[in-house]
């Protein structure tokens, strides 16, 4: 398990020994995500390995003796702005391709891959006379009028967001997103090259127990909760109404062991959807956490980041239909669970 200490890979790591597996965790415990340089107590049931998944010695004493990698060290998050290109192409992408080396020299043929979608940048859109569209670009005049909603490309006219499939076309718009797919296209040419399998695991905003606090790496969720912790309103871009899927952590962990346990396509990257089929929007997640958290009620400020998308909601039907996997926490609970989580160190 790599990035076993962090948010998802704790979860996932716990529920694999919940059910009396053997679990291996690497983690470099990089600054940008942990608050503290020492492993977190819940680490303390798995052998914990220090290091960094770009190291190839680490790597080899990682994978002795293993049957299957769950691949979850990244550097994630939007991101503060383009200097942190080196860093997220050194662990996402040198990492992984590090990774997939020592898994061929070790003999170890399955891959479960943390990917995101972010590989999809916008969505799925459908104009009501050309069918579905992408989405005319993004310009900052319409942001600044507050124009938020995108339209077609062809005749101006307003769209109407579907339901993203994993066959949607792919255009990352952010360095990581564009790291998270250049780990895709590595690991779908291992498994082409050695026959094993790739199970990519497309995560949608995941929110729970263990995120950070206090960083611009973070999702949307932690920044919110951040906030509150702090006393202050969460603050909320565009009109709050950009529809997202937020899938719990829980969740993601059981759709992993899914993926761990399922046979999985020799020679093939099988990319699936991890969401929870309920899509809400950024207003609602800022204004359900700030209820329950007995905080102050969200800012909405208008703006946007350069590189954020309007509207990403997930088809959850392979997962489904391929892993048996079924997100099975509401959105009410999960916010009231996460209102009370503990998270991680301040970074």
């Amino acid at each position: 398990m790599t990035g076993g200490a962090g948010f998802i890979g704790s979860h996932i790591a716990d529920l694999l020994a919940d059910a009396g597996d053997e679990v291996v965790v690497l983690d470099s415990l990089l600054p940008t995500a942990h608050g503290s340089r020492t492993p977190p107590g819940y680490t303390g049931r798995h052998r914990f390995l220090r290091g960094d998944v770009t190291d190839a010695a680490i790597v080899e004493e990682l994978l002795a003796d293993v049957d299957a990698v769950c691949h979850q060290a990244a550097v994630v998050g939007h991101g503060v702005d383009p200097s942190d290109a080196p860093s997220y192409a050194l662990h996402n992408d040198y990492g992984t391709a590090v990774l997939l080396a020592g898994m061929y020299a070790a003999g170890v043929s399955k891959l479960v891959l943390a990917s995101s979608m972010v590989v999809y940048g916008e969505g799925r859109y459908s104009c009501p006379d050309h069918g579905i569209v992408p989405p005319s670009p993004r310009r900052q005049s319409d942001v600044d009028a507050g124009r938020f909603e995108p339209a077609c490309g062809d005749c101006g006219e307003a769209l109407s967001w579907l339901l993203v499939p994993e066959d949607a076309p792919l255009n990352p718009r952010s360095t990581y997103a564009a790291t998270k797919l250049a780990q895709e296209h590595l690991a779908g040419a291992w498994a082409r090259q050695t026959g094993g399998t790739v199970w990519a695991m497309r995560y949608h905003n995941v929110y729970g127990p263990r995120m950070p606090q206090n960083t611009p790496y973070a999702g949307v969720a932690s920044l919110f909760r951040s906030a509150l912790e702090r006393g202050e309103a969460p603050t909320v871009l565009e009109d709050g109404r950009q529809q997202r899927d937020f899938v719990h952590v829980h969740d993601v962990a059981m759709a992993n062991v899914l993926a761990l346990r399922a046979d999985g396509t020799p020679g093939d990257i099988v990319p699936v959807n991890v969401c929870s089929g309920q899509p809400h929007t950024v207003g609602e997640l800022a204004a359900e956490l700030a209820k329950a958290c007995d905080g102050p009620a969200p800012v909405v400020v208008g703006g946007a980041r350069p590189a954020d998308v309007r509207h990403v909601v997930a088809d959850p039907a392979r997962a489904e239909r391929l892993l048996g996997f079924k997100a099975q926490t509401s959105f009410a609970d999960g916010i009231a669970d996460f209102a009370r989580a503990e998270l991680r160190e301040p970074v």
